[in-house]
């Protein structure tokens, strides 16, 4: 009797484009600039993308395009979260010092600050074009594309 073996992921063929954009822009600035620029209507979610129960939050900006069968995803790679030091005086009144934690959403790319997922399925958009209209803009430092398929953690992109 043969054996048969079924590879989930043989299935998942989720195909998106990933840009890395480094820039030090509120969100919300680089939203705005994107959609003057590239022609979107990006739009913040209701509610951020919530990782480890709580620890972190991420911004997360979102357009579909129904024209054009395509997703755009503008999310936030850097979390930056004021906590309340472990630090222990020896003394009954001891100061409670703030510290100042960042995490990220991926951490192979601790350095960039914005990622640009778009989910399509026709295939029409052209990555390159979009990497000249970004270094039109001048607040953004650089931008590139990345392989998703060489991110280990790739399932946080995924929502």
């Amino acid at each position: 009797m043969a054996l048969h073996k079924l590879q989930v992921d043989d299935f998942y063929d989720d195909a998106f484009k990933l840009i890395a954009i480094h820039c030090r822009l509120e969100d919300y600035r680089l939203a705005y600039l994107l959609n003057k620029h590239l022609g979107l209507r990006l739009v913040r979610k209701d509610k951020d993308i919530d990782f480890r129960y709580l620890e972190a939050s991420y911004s997360i900006f979102e357009w579909d395009n129904d024209i054009e069968f395509t997703l755009w995803n503008l999310i936030s790679n850097v979390c930056k979260k004021e906590e309340d030091s472990l630090y222990s005086s020896g003394t009954l009144f001891a100061n409670n010092e703030k510290v100042l934690k960042t995490f990220h959403l991926i951490s192979e790319y601790k350095k960039v600050d914005f990622f640009l997922k778009i989910s399509e399925d026709s295939h029409s958009v052209d990555d390159k074009e979009i990497l000249n209209k970004l270094k039109d803009i001048p607040q953004i430092i650089t931008s590139y594309t990345v392989d998703p398929l060489n991110i280990k953690s790739k399932d946080h992109l995924i929502f």
